[in-house]
């Protein structure tokens, strides 16, 4: 196998069912959750030890769901079945609605950061966020699997709670930003 086709020497790529500028919107939608699954990687490698064994297969398990989530995006033309689904996108709920519990109460946005570990997670975060704004440029431009930008969505929303429980395990405060309101508040039932 060559990693080089020469294919793309002329600013083009393949999709499935077509090919395309490679700065087309499916391009730059599917690149930037490449970007987070990186960024996901060299997270976990700061992630050894017992009291992160849960964190680090759940990034195993979301890594493999941002290779779904990019071979959705990828399909063109095609009536292939998607490969994300609700199911995945209520598990991160669930996954997020248990560590809000783990982490100390909050009121204020704070600073990403605290460990190396919540820091890398807190990057991955907000390279999540790029990507969901690209999905939502492409979706306004071609047909796509709607679900994908849930799971994006929700994603990003995952990660800030892992930061914050990753910092709360290692006994690192999180810093509040000094001119955040009062944003965060417990919802009444």
């Amino acid at each position: 196998m060559r990693l080089y086709t020469r294919t793309g020497d002329k600013g083009k790529t393949s999709l499935i069912g077509g090919r395309v500028d490679k700065d087309h919107l499916r391009v730059e939608a599917y690149g930037t959750l490449d970007e987070v699954n990186s960024f996901v990687g060299q997270a976990m490698t700061l992630l050894a030890g017992e009291q992160f064994q849960d964190i680090y297969a759940e990034l195993q398990k979301i890594q493999h769901e941002l290779f779904d989530c990019g071979g959705d995006l990828a399909i063109v033309n095609e009536k292939l079945p998607y490969k994300v689904t609700a199911e995945m996108v209520a598990f991160l709920e669930q996954r997020i609605d248990e560590y809000i519990k783990e982490a100390p109460p909050l009121e204020k946005f704070i600073l990403p950061g605290g460990s190396e570990a919540a820091a890398a997670i807190h990057v991955a975060r907000t390279v999540t966020r790029r990507a969901e704004r690209c999905i939502v440029s492409l979706s306004k431009a071609e047909p796509i699997n709607e679900i994908v930008l849930q799971y994006v969505n929700r994603l990003s929303d995952y990660f800030f709670a892992v930061a914050r429980v990753i910092n709360a395990r290692l006994g690192v405060r999180d810093v509040e930003y000094e001119r955040s309101a009062i944003v965060f508040r417990e919802k009444e039932d």
